[in-house]
């Protein structure tokens, strides 16, 4: 008897090897390029980071943040191989016991109409996940273990739990277990507990099944069963597995702290440009690392002062009506949750249905089944708007304004004007702007963009009017044609007849009279003056004296615009550009006349952690030092291209600085620190400006329509663009120590009247002016003139007055060459007008 079982043995053992032999040669032959493997290269999550760190996008296909095995604690590697393959370091990739059991357990189960149950070894499932389909079939399980044989005798034991490890899907949208960990629990896989643990490793069979927030208890009945066999295994202690077992399964989504909100704008710029340079294979598989220069602070400041200047601009045009109406409101509480809040809104904003208009207020009821009340205070600002962003009357009672069934936005007021709290219930009336905006902050020695909003909301509107809509600057262009006439000779206390202005564009074309903002002439007034007072007629004479040929090689190498038209009428900011193009040139106003590259990333770098782009490019070899030791400070050199003489800049900046102390801008000395900026208004008020900055923040806003339409009368860049950029710094600056603007040496002041240019001792309209060597004003010396309305000038080099006082046209001691007649061309209605 025993010698016939031993013979059965013998005989099933060389059937068995046979068998194994003929489906290794009929399948073995044809199977996937398993060495593939050693440079596993899986698509990883690019990760965009604020300059503080924090999260601020991610892109991907496949949400995986890659980490080797080196870096994945034991604990995380002993609950994945308790759970799925626990003698996963002595198989040969292949569990022979398990696939025994597994054989007995589905014949157990046969007919019962139970799912089979597989014996995959993790082996086995890299080979499935890597290089097979997931086809349900005798053949595919076939291939999976000739490859998983192939795949252990190539390599080790810890590269293939690596490989597992990063590639398996644990729901959630999370490829491997680190994007798992930080989906499920907002940790790092060092973080996670020991019931924490167990929960990923009881995914991978199925992730949907096992959904802690639809199937909870399936999710702890799963989570349990793999505490027990970390266990069993040896690798926990009853103690750890009691606590362990006793953990809720609590899903903690990324931390407030740890993400950047108000972003989206700024996120899809730095996404258009990781796309455009790198390619969309790079983003959303690459795994890049990058480091933006947003600042998270200035952004939310940001943010809230374009929304807040929007809302202040639009409520100051009227009422336009309500979102929507219901009608007859007896079943308002049916009907009211399913209309949709306009996109954008803010999030403190809801929508109500006016249900009952009394004297003094208006009763409403919100989607949530509560009612409430809008007090007529509260709705005093909703004139009647009428075409031209003209508006009606002040309203008098509720009705002048609502109508029952009105269905409209409202806003929860909480306390009134002395800050005495308000019954539970009180709303404010409120209408989505249809006015937009756009906003950037940027560092003036680097160019790194700090803040950046393209408009009231990306919900509304993906446009990012800071980079992609181009309009007319207005008046906040003519501080490049004063620079342009600094650097060739003229000094601020230089002085330029305002009067009337006549060119003749050529046959068949209407004489240009440009005029100035208030319609009124003011004879001849310093150079600082045209800028202060935002003077057109001083400007298009000064431009014509310099001729539009400078005057567009400053506006073309500041990069105000690419392709400066000649014509007299681009001297008042009849050309387009952006508010991000118009920022930096400002920008480059306040660092001395240096070249900068606006820049919203920092650094980026590769999968492997090498940097592939860094903005500043500069080689720095004593910043590497590691510690202190008494050295002196690392000298990085400045090699930027110089834009203008620095003198010519402070110059400039020095009159901006006046603007805000003297001229159109002086709404924004509230921000209560040293601050310069100019406005900036097209015709007809279609485009407003404010570009302004401290001595280390630039920033620029814009305020227009969409499609191009009046703002309205009275309204210009001081009106409708200065209180944000003034909100925005007044908060921006609020910590900082107050600082002038830094003066070049060389720069000499003198005591000037700032009205005639002459040197003055006494205090009344005097200021102390800023000028370069060898230009300053002796105290006898003639007041002449520039007209400029005959041709452009020469180069005066020092500017040493001689020639014909009346036209401008003064001789060149230097020996330059004096500027022949630019031309001009069509002269266009429109232009900077204040």
């Amino acid at each position: 008897m025993i010698k016939i079982l031993v013979s059965l043995v013998m005989m099933t053992m060389v059937g068995g090897a046979g068998g194994a032999t003929y489906l290794y040669d009929k399948y073995g032959d044809d199977l996937p390029d398993y060495t593939a493997l050693a440079n596993y290269a899986p698509a990883i999550t690019t990760r965009v980071l604020a300059g503080d760190g924090r999260l601020m996008a991610e892109y991907a296909i496949e949400q995986r943040v890659y980490v080797p095995i080196a870096a994945i604690p034991q604990r995380v590697r002993n609950a994945f191989l308790s759970a799925e393959d626990k003698s996963f370091y002595t198989h040969p990739g292949v569990d022979f016991v398990g696939l025994f059991r597994a054989i007995l357990t589905n014949l157990k189960n046969y007919g019962s109409g139970r799912r089979p149950v597989g014996a995959s070894t993790i082996t086995q499932q890299v080979a499935k996940n890597f290089l097979l389909t997931s086809e349900v079939s005798i053949e595919r399980k076939i291939k999976e273990a000739i490859l998983a044989f192939r795949i252990e005798d190539a390599f080790t034991k810890d590269h293939i739990l690596e490989l597992y490890l990063n590639e398996i899907y644990l729901g959630f949208g999370s490829y491997g277990v680190a994007a798992a960990a930080l989906n499920y629990f907002n940790k790092g896989l060092d973080e996670l507990t020991i019931g924490e643990t167990a929960f990923l490793a009881a995914l991978p069979k199925a992730p949907n099944n096992y959904n802690p927030i639809k199937k909870p208890e399936a999710a702890k009945a799963r989570r349990d069963w793999v505490v027990d066999r970390m266990l069993e295994d040896g690798h926990i202690t009853a103690e750890e597995a009691e606590a362990a077992k006793a953990e809720p399964i609590t899903v903690h989504k990324r931390g407030e702290a740890q993400v950047v909100h108000n972003a989206e704008f700024f996120s899809e710029e730095v996404r258009r440009q990781l796309s455009a340079q790198y390619g969309e294979e790079a983003l959303y598989k690459g795994g890049m690392y990058v480091r933006t220069t947003l600042d998270p602070r200035l952004q939310n400041l940001a943010t809230k002062a374009l929304r807040d200047g929007l809302i202040a601009y639009d409520r100051r045009h009227g009422w336009r009506g309500p979102v929507t109406s219901i009608g007859a409101v007896e079943n308002w509480k049916t009907l009211l949750p399913d209309i949709a809040t306009p996109e954008g809104a803010p999030e403190d904003w809801r929508l109500a249905v006016i249900l009952r208009l009394d004297k003094g207020e208006a009763k409403v009821g919100t989607a949530d089944g509560y009612g409430g009340s809008i007090p007529m205070k509260e709705m005093s600002w909703a004139r009647r708007w009428i075409e031209g962003q003209r508006f009606g009357n002040a309203p008098k009672r509720p009705s002048d304004v609502l109508e029952v069934g009105d269905v409209v936005l409202v806003e929860p007021v909480l306390k009134d004007d002395k800050g005495k709290d308000l019954p539970a219930g009180t709303y404010a009336l409120r209408q989505m702007p249809d006015i937009e905006g756009a906003l950037v902050a940027m560092d003036p020695h680097t160019g790194r963009v700090l803040a950046m909003v393209g408009g009231f909301s990306p919900k509304r509107s993906e446009f990012n009017r800071a980079t992609q809509a181009k309009r007319q600057p207005g008046s906040a262009f003519k501080p490049f044609v004063y620079l342009a006439a600094l650097d060739h000779g003229y000094t601020p206390a230089t002085i330029i007849l305002d009067a009337p202005f006549v060119y003749d564009p050529g046959p068949g074309q209407p004489l240009w009279k440009p005029k100035n903002y208030s319609g009124r002439f003011y004879g001849p007034s310093t150079l600082r003056m045209g800028i202060e007072k935002s003077r057109n007629l001083m400007t298009v004479r000064l431009a014509n004296a310099v001729g539009m040929d400078v005057v567009a090689e400053y506006a073309e190498k500041f990069g105000v615009v690419k392709t400066m038209p000649r014509f007299l009428a681009a001297s008042l900011g009849a050309v387009e550009t952006t508010v991000m193009d118009l920022t930096t040139a400002y920008a480059m106003l306040v660092n001395g006349g240096r070249r900068i590259e606006p820049t919203l990333l920092d650094r980026i770098q590769d999968r492997t952690g090498k940097t592939i782009y860094r903005h500043d490019h500069r080689e720095c070899d004593a910043c590497e030092a590691v510690q202190w030791t008494g050295q002196g400070l690392p000298s990085i050199p400045d090699d930027r291209e110089i834009m203008t003489d620095p003198l010519s800049a402070y110059q400039m900046v020095s009159i901006l600085q006046g603007v805000v102390q003297r001229g159109t801008g002086t709404r924004v000395q509230a921000v209560g620190k040293t601050v310069a900026g100019k406005t900036g208004t097209s015709n007809d008020s279609l485009d407003t400006w404010f570009m302004g900055f401290s001595p280390d923040l630039v920033c620029g806003v814009f305020v227009g329509f969409d499609v191009p339409r009046t703002l309205g009368n009275h309204e210009a860049g001081s009106t409708a663009a200065a209180p944000i950029f003034t909100a925005f710094m007044k908060e921006a600056l609020a910590d900082k120590p107050d600082i002038p603007f830094r003066a070049p040496d060389g720069i000499k002041f003198v005591r000037i009247d700032r009205l005639t240019g002459q040197r003055s001792s006494s205090t009344e309209n005097s200021i102390m002016e800023a000028f370069k060597p060898g230009t300053v004003p002796s105290v006898a010396s003639a007041s002449y003139v520039i007209d400029g309305s005959a041709v452009p000038m020469g180069d005066f080099g020092s500017f040493q007055q001689s020639g014909d006082p009346a036209t401008g046209a003064f001789s060149s001691p230097a020996g330059g060459a004096p500027f022949q007649p630019s031309g001009g061309g069509a002269a266009p209605s429109a232009g900077g007008l204040y």
